[in-house]
């Protein structure tokens, strides 16, 4: 098969996932991963499809191993047809469990972004206006140092993945918040 569009990517995301927040990552991932092709200048449609539906089954398959999130979800996509290089971008989100090498830009983003998106998100939502337009860099680190803050978003992952993307960390929350801040909307981040 070729490569998916994107109206495919987000009828599989539905069809798996009805959470609101887990359908809000997506996007911002998606976002995320769209800044950086645009950032590498490759192919932001297909980088975004893999943010889109790096979870899509995670909602029905929330246990982490064999029998769970992200190899169920690598078991569909192959069921499908869908590319190799997409189901490879995919698995990179996990490389601990999927035992992966981050090789191509693409997949040491996905690795870069996931966790962050997650972090600038609730950094946005503890703010009084509840609006990812009044998050700045500097508020994204002060929280960052605060470990009990968001504790779920690995930071070291985080922090590796910019290093693999040679990208300062700083520069690398940059892109990403610049990212959500044009989705806010679709994020649920517009503000109150």
């Amino acid at each position: 098969m070729n490569w998916p569009t994107r109206v495919e990517a987000w009828d599989l995301l539905n069809e798996y996932t009805t959470n609101p927040n887990l359908i809000k990552h997506a996007l911002a991932v998606e976002a995320a991963m769209r800044a950086y092709a645009r950032h590498f200048n490759d192919d932001e449609e297909k980088w975004g499809i893999v943010g889109l539906i790096h979870d899509f089954e995670y909602e029905k398959y929330p246990d982490l191993g064999p029998e769970g999130h992200p190899f169920k979800g690598t078991e569909i996509l192959r069921e499908k047809g869908w590319p190799e290089e997409l189901i490879r971008g995919v698995q990179a989100h996990a490389p601990q469990l999927t035992g992966i090498e981050l090789d191509s830009p693409m997949e040491k983003t996905i690795y870069a972004v996931d966790e962050l998106t997650g972090l600038i998100t609730a950094v946005a939502l503890v703010r009084p206006s509840k609006s990812i337009m009044d998050v700045k860099v500097s508020s994204v680190k002060k929280k960052w140092k605060d470990r009990s803050f968001a504790a779920g978003a690995n930071r070291e992952d985080i922090e590796q993945g910019a290093e693999m993307l040679g990208i300062p960390l700083a520069d690398h929350i940059a892109i990403v918040l610049k990212a959500l801040q044009e989705v806010a909307g679709d994020l649920g981040l517009a503000g109150v």
